[in-house]
């Protein structure tokens, strides 16, 4: 029994009895292979992605294609078609130089292109496609619809007139560069900024700039710029010279449009001389070449300093004009001056003297009235000075004769007073003369005396006889009287 069971091909017989009869693997393949050169016999024209490529690399290789087809269904499904293409090594040579001649484009990865191939089929390696010519049109084609759509992007965007409008420096000295740090252009363009007789201020910001990852990696300087965009007066984006498969990077739409978002001027110096790249009409200004670039920044900086050198000439001239002017304005100014000083000289002199001709009238006659006050004045102090003497002397008087009863009161009380005291003295000095004729005591002289003691003139304590006419002094408790010795009594001295 077969191990399956399957189903009898249309047209067979099927056997009862019998197994299928078996081929072996390379009829089946030649089958096929007849089919195929019967059936398509004739080359097609076919549009396709190339999707890998391997390009000669020696004379008399061939280049090697994987071709790939997709597009979306209106379900949204996927729907991809792959197949290996062949070019022939002479028939590459022709079909690779006309292809660049007409498109300016290598083959390359990514690339649409329309080809004419031929199917073929080989028992060993399968089914294959022979490229028999390249139609550059249409690739041509292409990559204008693919750059339309972008412009009509960025100018929906407002991308394309943004750049535009921002204001480029007068003078453009501190720059962001955008470049390859080993890209010829770059060296070119650092010479020729270097021999220029302005001193710039470059800070280099490296990008790949070449290649699929080339929008990428100037984005991200781009990125890098923006954070220190104080910094910079511009930015210039410099590429040197290539083939246009190399140069469509800068038509990339989200490099485009990041140009021209962009808060800085941007300067694009794209070594090309055909077309212009979307990242061109996106930047601020598009200048051909590196060099082309440092010129334009070298020669506005000399239209601005010839500038201001003829504004400074200008400024010069209209200010010596000014001067010369204002010096003549100023001499008739003085002139003016000078003779209204005069004038008003003269009639503030004459109005000093009828001043001083008034001022002096009017103190003589002040004078005179001062005068009359004062005589008046004087008439009149002088009979009021005598009327408050009169005064003054009745008081005087008053005071005079009330004083002299005062005194003559006191006088007389004086005088009883003293008169009292002489007496008491007296009769104490009898006491103590008689006392000391007698000799019934000593004198006491001591501290323990009586209140009245006798001393010599020299204020020592008497001794001896006492003879009339003697000096003596007597110390009675609250003074020392000097007195002389008479007849029965002291005498007492002034």
């Amino acid at each position: 029994m077969p191990l399956y069971n399957r189903r009898p091909e249309p047209g067979l017989t099927a056997a009862k009895h019998l197994p299928p009869a078996a081929m072996p693997l390379s009829e089946l393949l030649a089958r096929v292979r007849q089919t195929l050169s019967e059936r398509f016999a004739d080359s097609y024209w076919v549009v396709a992605e190339i999707a890998d490529l391997t390009l000669p690399r020696s004379y008399g290789a061939h280049c090697y294609l994987t071709l790939t087809d997709q597009h979306t269904t209106g379900r949204g499904a996927q729907l991809k078609a792959q197949a290996r293409a062949t070019i022939w090594s002479q028939r590459y040579q022709q079909l690779a130089a006309a292809f660049e001649e007409h498109t300016g484009l290598t083959l390359r990865t990514g690339l649409k292109i329309m080809l004419r191939v031929q199917v073929k089929f080989h028992e060993q390696f399968g089914l294959s496609l022979d490229v028999l010519a390249l139609d550059p049109t249409y690739t041509v084609g292409d990559l204008a619809k693919q750059r339309l759509e972008t412009l009509r992007k960025l100018q929906a965007q407002d991308l394309l007139e943004r750049q535009k409008r921002l204001t480029l420096p007068l003078g453009v000295q501190r720059v962001a560069v955008i470049s390859s740090p080993t890209a010829a252009g770059w060296q070119d363009f650092v010479q020729q900024l270097r021999e220029a007789p302005y001193d710039f201020a470059l800070t280099l910001f490296p990008a790949t700039m070449q290649g699929d990852d080339s929008p990428a990696s100037i984005r991200a300087a781009l990125d890098a710029i923006r954070a220190r965009r104080p910094e910079f007066d511009a930015v210039v984006l410099i590429r040197g010279g290539g083939s246009k498969t190399d140069l469509l990077a800068f038509d990339d739409y989200g490099l485009a449009a990041a140009v021209g978002s962009f808060p800085l001027p941007v300067l694009t110096g794209i070594g090309h001389e055909r077309d212009e790249a979307v990242v061109d009409l996106a930047a601020h200004l598009a200048l051909k070449t590196p060099t082309a670039v440092a010129a334009f920044l070298i020669e506005r900086l000399a239209r601005l300093e010839a500038a201001l050198e003829g504004y400074g000439g200008r400024i010069r001239e209209l200010a010596q004009a000014r001067v010369q002017q204002e010096a003549a304005q100023l001499s008739r100014l003085l002139r003016h001056a000078h003779l209204a000083a005069q004038t008003q000289l003269q009639d503030h002199r004459n109005t000093l003297h009828q001043r001083i001709r008034m001022a002096a009238a009017a103190p003589r006659a002040q004078l005179r009235h001062q005068e009359q006050q004062l005589t008046r004045r004087r008439h009149q102090l002088h009979r009021a000075a005598r009327k408050a003497l009169r005064q003054q002397e009745q008081r005087l008087r008053q005071r005079g004769r009330a004083l002299a009863g005062r005194f003559r009161r006191l006088h007389r009380r004086r005088c009883e007073r003293l008169l009292s005291q002489q007496h008491g003295l007296q009769l104490a000095a009898v006491r103590l003369l008689h006392r000391r004729a007698l000799h019934l005591a000593p004198l006491e002289t001591g501290p323990a005396a009586g209140t009245v003691r006798l001393l010599t003139p020299k204020g020592q304590p008497f001794v001896g006889p006492l003879r009339p006419g003697q000096e003596v002094l007597l110390r009675l408790p609250d003074t020392v009287v000097p007195a002389r010795i008479g007849g029965q009594l002291p005498l007492f001295l002034p």
